[in-house]
């Protein structure tokens, strides 16, 4: 099998074994990332050279038996947003200040204080305010499977990295869905952890950081260094050495919520509704129990929180250098601008939602297990767009299932569990219990071996070249 396709895993036995050397795998995905990216548009700062040098680094240790870490010489990208040493950090905005950052986030750090080698940075649209790839600096993202649909966000360009087998690991950021939506909507597995279980530098409300992978077992690979403590993130949870890479879950006697409405934004597809409907039925045919859970969310909480996010966005770009608002994305500034005639008193009434939307959340949630929901109501939609809506007044239809959970603190994650009539993936969200992380991805990866849903091979990339677009290399 070409290197490409393998998983962290296999990729660190083949190592161990000496059947297969970093520098191989390495060169691999340079050349699957050289095959696709003309036609997706995932990365930024691509260094194909630095990653080979890195590459021969870690084969000279695993050749003296000695790696750096538990994932040395493994292929790995992080989001724009995450800070890496020496690079500026546009946040998907031609507006921002390009200066060099002075150190890595604690993502980055981690990653290659373990032996990762991180080859690319992965797009992402302005101020990750979008459940979008497009961006007003990088080239516009586009999905694997169907190049002409977006690949969701704001973890865009690691949504599709990752379907397009751009090496197995990838890191992403989430304040209301953009680890899920994107994992949704590009057929990956995707975890939002509880707040302060993975370290990151800014913090802020309801923002994580977290593993897009193509299956669980990598993405608990992650967890295991990514949770590791860091001093800079003031919210962070005291640090616990947990059993991430402990086996499936027993689903038998386990309570379920299955809740197929969101209370807020759009009602899912039908067929998207059929797809979690059938993996509740998986997981029924299990052994678990499963009983439905009315939604909880209001139109009323989303637009409060909505409107809270629109002020703080505005805050920042009124702060800007006298043209630099206008490079801004118009549906991003559009959006922003709107809030110029909110009151005080506005502003915090939809400050207060966050508080009101955790309570609804737990007093909803605190009896199951775990919790099934669609990822997102609909499958992925047309590149080009900004949201599904195309309203920046109302902007987050799409985010009724995954957003209270960032409010609420617990972890979910997004698993593929079918695809529409088009060929488009499907997600299936699992919620759990406030910072039962584990045991959230310990249920996703028994579902991944009992899902009757059939799962298709991965995109490849189209054999005719796009009109040129040149890489993102450095």
């Amino acid at each position: 099998m070409q290197p490409f396709r393998l998983s962290a895993i296999e990729l660190l036995s083949a190592y161990r074994s000496r059947r297969l050397s970093p520098v191989e795998a390495m060169a691999s995905v340079i050349a699957r990332v050289e095959a696709f990216e003309p036609h997706i548009a995932a990365t930024y700062l691509y260094r194909p050279d630095r990653a080979l040098a890195d590459a021969r680094a870690s084969e000279a240790r695993w050749l003296k038996g000695e790696p750096m870490g538990p994932l040395d010489g493994v292929p790995a990208t992080v989001k724009d947003n995450i800070a890496t040493l020496g690079d500026p950090k546009p946040v998907g905005a031609a507006a921002s200040e390009m200066a060099p950052e002075p150190a890595d986030a604690p993502p980055a750090a981690r990653l290659r204080e373990a032996g990762a080698i991180l080859f690319a940075k992965t797009t992402m649209p302005d101020y990750g305010m979008l459940s979008s790839g497009l961006s007003s600096y990088h080239a516009l993202a586009r999905n694997p499977w169907k190049l002409d649909r977006n690949p969701g966000g704001s973890s865009a360009g690691a949504g599709a990295s990752a379907a397009a087998l751009y090496g197995p690991l990838h890191v992403g950021t989430d304040i209301g869905g953009s680890i899920r939506l994107p994992a949704g909507w590009c057929g990956i597995f995707g975890l939002k952890p509880s707040a302060g279980r993975v370290p990151i530098d800014p913090a802020y409300i309801g923002r994580v950081a977290g593993p897009m992978t193509r299956d669980v077992a990598d993405a608990a690979l992650m967890m295991a260094t990514l949770s590791l403590p860091d001093a800079r993130d003031y919210s962070s949870l005291k640090y616990e050495k947990l059993n991430w890479l402990g086996g499936p879950a027993e689903l038998k006697g386990l309570e379920i919520g299955l809740m197929l409405e969101a209370g807020c934004g759009v009602l899912p597809s039908s067929q998207a509704r059929a797809a979690v409907e059938r993996a509740a039925r998986d997981f029924e045919t299990a052994g678990a129990h499963v009983e439905p859970l009315a939604p909880f969310m209001t139109q009323e909480m989303l637009d409060g929180l909505d409107h809270f996010w629109r002020t703080r966005l505005l805050d920042e770009i009124s702060a800007l250098a006298p043209g630099k608002r206008e490079t801004i994305l118009p549906f991003i500034r559009e959006w922003a601008e709107s809030a110029e005639g909110f009151s005080g008193r506005h502003v915090f009434r939809g400050f207060s939602r966050i508080l009101e939307i955790r309570e609804a959340a737990i007093a909803a949630t605190h009896r199951f297990d775990c919790v099934l929901s669609p990822t997102a109501p609909m499958t992925a939609f047309p590149a080009e767009w900004a949201s599904p809506s195309r309203d920046p007044l109302n902007p987050f239809p799409h985010i009724g299932f995954t957003v209270a959970f960032n409010m609420s603190e617990q972890p979910a994650a997004s698993v593929p569990c079918g695809f529409d009539d088009e060929g488009l993936p499907i997600g299936l969200q699992i919620v759990g219990r406030r910072f039962d992380d584990v045991g959230v991805l310990a249920v996703a990866r028994s579902y991944e071996a009992i899902r009757s849903a059939k799962m298709r091979p991965w995109p490849e990339p189209p054999e005719t070249l796009p009109p040129a677009q040149p890489l993102f290399i450095v």
